[in-house]
């Protein structure tokens, strides 16, 4: 039997602008974000996968060569996963190490020097990594995302890290689907405007394995959102009490009932029926949350995926997270999106807040409407 080689790229600057409100990492956000002291973020979350990837197959008696750049977009992670004992590591000289910060035509250099070589792909950023990935290799192969970026709407990514370990094991043992799956990205420079505009770019070609590959984002129609918003602002809100809004029509119809006008996009705060924090950032959300005794923050689901967290308002931290605990959060949605969710899902790339999240939480629906739905 021949041996079975995957590929791996990290595009190391993917979510670095994350925690610092950041719309997307891509160019001088990116740059910019290193300047103001960004963890990075891709590598670990790489980190993660190849370590969980190697349990699974030394789990099984199984073995597998992977194929990744040299430096920060692959080998350096590889060896900070320790001593691996199922996937054998070996670099393949497409990039020049000392390159830094590593940009596209990096990504995509690498991408076709390893397509030839490799029976799947598996990449860690986000969309605009997704886009350069489609521009150097097109549905010639299998690929798989593992998610890391600002943005992740594309449906070309597992649920997390662990979850890219058992769809590519699942691959390694010829149980998965091939499915055509859309590359979505956003117009960055409109969604800093506060625009979302979502476009398709092309498509890929996915392993698929139930309930660990992500859907693509949707928009979704809207049903009920004035009964959501009024019940709110009616039976709901508090004097004295500190709202962290999280981005969504949902929320932003929720602010106007307050009497106040949201970013869209972004994670603002209100008090008192007062904007007290537009656009916010890791830091400035905790400042005021160590300012005021009680804090709610109001959450909505990402139409096609069902995250409330860790998908484009990874301001809202793992610290932010345990600062407020799971009983401060209050989940808002449409029920039109509810029902074609079915489930809500975590990933703040913290193992024990994302546990803490896990179980059912109520969600309002309409005017005095809850439904328990469960988040994984």
């Amino acid at each position: 039997m021949k041996d079975r080689i995957i590929g791996l790229i990290v595009n190391p600057l993917a979510g670095v602008g994350g925690k610092l409100g950041f719309k997307g990492s891509d160019g001088a956000y990116g740059i910019r974000a290193l300047m103001m002291g960004a963890d990075l973020v891709a590598p670990r979350r790489a980190r993660v996968f190849l370590e969980s990837l190697d349990n699974e197959l030394a789990g099984k008696g199984m073995e597998v060569r992977l194929l990744l750049p040299p430096g920060r977009m692959g080998e350096s992670v590889a060896r900070e996963a320790g001593r691996l004992r199922a996937v054998k590591v070996e670099a393949v000289p497409c990039v020049d190490p000392r390159i830094w910060p590593t940009t596209a035509h990096d990504t995509i250099r690498c991408a076709r020097t390893i397509e030839n070589e490799v029976d799947l792909l598996v990449f860690a950023g986000g969309d605009g990594t997704a886009r350069d990935i489609l521009n150097a290799v097109d549905m010639r192969l299998p690929v798989l995302g593992i998610p890391s970026g600002v943005k992740v709407y594309s449906g070309v990514f597992a649920v997390n890290p662990r979850s890219a370990a058992r769809v590519v094991t699942a691959f390694l043992e010829g149980r998965v689907r091939l499915e055509e799956r859309p590359v979505v990205d956003v117009d960055e420079e409109e969604f800093r405007r506060d625009r979302l505009v979502l476009r398709t770019f092309g498509k890929l070609l996915v392993p698929v394995a139930e309930g660990v590959v992500e859907s693509t984002k949707t928009l979704a129609g809207g049903e009920g959102l004035e009964d959501i918003a009024r019940f709110f602002a009616e039976e709901l809100y508090r004097d004295c009490t500190l709202y962290i809004l999280g981005p969504g029509r949902t929320v932003a119809r929720i602010a106007e009932y307050l009497g106040v006008r949201k970013t869209l996009l972004g994670v603002d705060a209100v008090h008192n029926k007062k904007l007290v924090g537009k656009d916010l950032d890791e830091k400035a959300i905790i400042e005021l949350i160590e300012k005021h005794p009680r804090t709610v923050i109001v959450l909505s689901p990402i139409g096609g995926q069902g995250f409330i967290l860790g998908r484009g308002n990874q301001q809202l931290s793992p610290r932010v997270v345990r600062k407020v605990g799971k009983e401060g959060i209050v989940v808002v949605s449409d029920p039109e999106k509810l029902r074609s969710l079915g489930r809500l899902r975590v990933d703040t790339g913290d193992d024990d807040v994302d546990r803490m999240m896990r179980g059912y939480i109520r969600v309002l629906i309409g005017y005095g409407k809850w439904k328990m739905v469960r988040i994984e």
